[in-house]
């Protein structure tokens, strides 16, 4: 019987004409975060029609779905079972799917304490530039020699190749959460989510938003207690609807014209001088920036401090919009673009005007 969500055959035919032509290509899925990246031009090729879960395995902890398969049908088969995406993947967007998810690498507020998207990533399916079906990884976590091929697809936004089937390691859901809330000023709160993090605590998040410094805890529910007893604080009583606004930039900080920057620091760096609005995350290693201030100063001064910028949404997304390269890391990537694309035809300047 043929699968009709199984649109392999046409994708990989639209890829070989492409490499054929040297016509490039556009990538997209369900388009929720069609913003994120550089403005590219090219041919489209969605990938949206190539959905459902192949299997599930609730006893191993695996779950393996079609890169066009929407995010809520995959938690909401998770949630049957009482498990989730760790990950907790940003959807911004109702017709957020897998492989968008995948492609962009985004992760939520649990990130820190679990693991990124890349982490839980067990192998994938793939095309590549030259119309090749390709399998990597696999079901099980293992050792590999070389590039981490799989993994390579994790933040790539499509420029590595066409991505069809992702499998998954997924967690139970925790027994308990609470969410408290202290108030602090913005560097006493990177100090104590610093110590808070040294500690042998449940924490799930941990974010300041200029108002209130918030820690989510999960586990066992005597874990949970104890360590509010230690921690102390308010116990936020609409906490699924805060983190969620959080993860989807829902949160009042979000709004307004300004270009929105995603700064990545060592965690326990005190607040950096750049002149905008900021939201702490991910328990101080992601900052969140409201700004005009011009690109080279931001990525200057990330740099600076020991970390790197990205604009995220607004601005010139013609420009830089991650973090320039060093020369080293460059001809690195320059050399994984050419081995899996060899016609540049997969979002070519997506993520750098080079690559």
């Amino acid at each position: 019987m043929t699968d009709t969500n199984d649109s392999a055959d046409q994708l990989r035919e639209q890829v070989r004409v492409a490499a054929h032509s040297g016509v490039p290509l556009q990538i997209s899925g369900g388009g929720s975060k069609s913003f994120y990246g550089r403005a590219t031009v090219g041919t489209p090729l969605s990938t949206i029609a190539h959905r459902g879960i192949v299997t599930y395995d609730p006893g191993e902890l695996v779950i393996t779905a079609r890169a066009g398969t929407p995010l809520t049908q995959i938690e909401a088969a998770l949630a049957e079972k009482n498990q989730m995406l760790a990950f907790e993947p940003p959807y911004l967007g109702e017709s957020a799917t897998l492989g968008g998810a995948i492609a962009t690498g985004l992760s939520g507020p649990r990130r820190p304490y679990v693991g990124a998207a890349r982490d839980f990533v067990l192998g994938v399916k793939l095309i590549n530039g030259q119309a090749e079906i390709l399998s990597f990884g696999g079901q099980v976590m293992k050792n590999v020699a070389g590039y981490d091929v799989a993994r390579l697809m994790v933040g790539a936004l499509g420029t590595l190749g066409v991505l069809l089937e992702i499998s998954l390691k997924v967690l139970p859901r925790p027994a308990t959460e609470l969410t408290l809330v202290q108030h602090r000023t913005p560097n006493e709160a990177i100090e104590v989510m610093n110590i808070w993090a040294r500690r042998p605590l449940p924490l799930s998040a941990c974010c300041y938003d200029g108002d209130g410094l918030y820690v989510r805890l999960c586990g066992a529910d005597s874990a949970v207690r104890a360590a509010h007893d230690k921690i102390g604080g308010e116990i936020l009583t609409n906490a699924q609807n805060f983190w969620h606004a959080l993860r989807e930039q829902f949160h009042a900080f979000f709004d307004g014209p300004l270009p929105l920057w995603r700064v990545a620091v060592p965690p326990a760096r005190p607040s950096l001088r750049i002149p905008g609005k900021w939201l702490i995350d991910w328990g101080g290693a992601q900052r969140w920036l409201k700004s005009d201030t011009d690109a080279a100063t931001i990525c200057r001064t990330a740099a600076e401090g020991g970390g790197h910028a990205t604009l995220f949404r607004g601005g010139d997304r013609g420009g830089y919009i991650f973090h320039p390269l060093a020369p080293g890391l460059l001809a690195l990537h320059q050399r994984i673009k050419n081995a899996m694309d060899p016609q540049h035809i997969f979002n070519p300047g997506k993520m750098y005007p080079n690559l």
